[in-house]
């Protein structure tokens, strides 16, 4: 997904480089402590990876969220009363900035740890962290390095999720916002962890579940992605529970469509655009929604295809290509389209009630056209 970059007050641009400074900052520090001692490697690898690149959604959706709930109240006093006229789209102050980049070293982990389970080889576009650290093992055979690649990204992924919580807590926060942003990220936080565990389940069975695949994108990814950093976001400014509300009215199917749209390019894409490998999901047998719609509608040869191309990482591309066929014939791929539509649709809905100021409104609602309508 490309982030459309403008210089308004409360634009992509203005807020990701705020992220982005206090990212480099934070990871400076660490690169800079460490650099004398045994983790310097490990923090200098964890700190290119963090920068490597990456949509910096959550940071973005949590700043979204303090820029609603400071609606009428001036930015640089967080437990300030409520100041008439005061601009909601003022510049972030520096203990929220760092609040929302704690998300990103967040996902950090999430992604280290998802690859090695995933056993991906690529992330955004580079190696994924455990192939490059099986690079350099030193080892001497392939397996040796296979497996010090992975329990080496295990290490730096509990890094990162470590660095995330200090971030927080040493953002300067009110013990009264923090303990609240607290509570959000705990369910944030186990609501990932249980769509991770769905979908290892899920892909153990040799039958694809659209319930089961629809639960783990709603936990895994829509909660995670956008309803639960809007709600940090809010919960830092002091908002109320009508705004967490609409938080999640708008976050949870926009997630869905992310998901979905995450799922068709996985299959359809272009891995120059998406910069991952084409047809992994298919390799993995994930139970995404997109196969399992293909699951439920296809006929006896159909399933056969299916039945002996998913979930095997020895496959082809011209095994993938007819499971493609398969996707289409049956008509998931259309439904899945159809179902982004649908899911757009409620979270525009959503986003334009009166909660909403106007620079907020409008960013979001251009945020949800792009995520659910990307190309990477």
């Amino acid at each position: 997904m490309t982030i459309t970059l403008t210089e308004e007050p409360l634009a992509p641009t203005r807020l990701l480089r705020a992220v982005e400074n206090e990212l480099e900052a934070f990871l400076s520090g660490k690169r800079a402590r460490a650099a004398d001692g045994t983790t310097g490697e490990p923090a200098a690898a964890l700190a290119d990876f963090v920068l490597r690149g990456g949509k910096r959604v959550r940071p973005l959706m949590c700043l979204c969220g303090w820029a609603a709930a400071r609606a009428g109240r001036p930015a640089p006093t967080p437990d300030a009363p409520p100041v008439e006229g005061a601009r909601p789209t003022d510049q972030a102050p520096p203990e929220v900035v760092r609040a929302a980049a704690s998300l990103e070293l967040f996902h950090a982990f999430a992604l280290i740890h998802d690859d090695v389970m995933d056993n991906s080889d690529t992330r955004r576009g580079a190696p994924s962290l455990h192939r490059l650290l099986a690079s350099r093992s030193g080892r001497t055979t392939d397996a040796a390095d296979e497996r010090f690649g992975r329990c080496a990204a295990l290490l730096l992924g509990d890094l990162a999720f470590s660095w995330a919580d200090e971030a927080l807590h040493t953002a300067g926060l009110p013990p009264r916002r923090l303990a609240a942003v607290l509570r959000i990220q705990d369910v944030m936080r186990e609501e990932l962890m249980a769509g991770q565990y769905l979908d290892l389940v899920a892909g153990r069975s040799a039958a694809a579940d659209l319930g089961t695949a629809l639960t783990a994108t709603r936990l895994k990814t829509a909660a995670y992605t956008f309803q639960r950093p809007l709600q940090v976001g809010v919960a830092l400014a002091g908002g109320d529970a009508a705004l967490h509300e609409a938080c999640g009215a708008y976050g949870l199917p926009l997630g869905e469509a992310f998901q979905l749209r995450d799922d068709l390019l996985g299959v359809f894409g272009d891995p120059a655009a998406t910069g991952k490998p084409v047809g992994d999901d298919i390799r993995e047998g994930r139970n995404t929604v997109l196969v399992a719609l293909a699951v439920a509608r296809a006929d006896r040869t159909q399933r056969a295809v299916l039945s002996r191309t998913l979930g095997r990482p020895d496959i082809g591309e011209a095994d993938i290509e007819r499971v493609r066929r398969v996707l289409v014939d049956t008509g998931a791929r259309e439904e899945t389209e159809r179902m982004i539509t649908e899911r757009l649709h409620k979270a525009l809905d959503a986003v334009r009630g009166a909660l909403f100021p106007d620079d907020v409104r409008d960013l979001l609602a251009a945020f949800a056209d792009q995520a659910a309508r990307r190309d990477r």
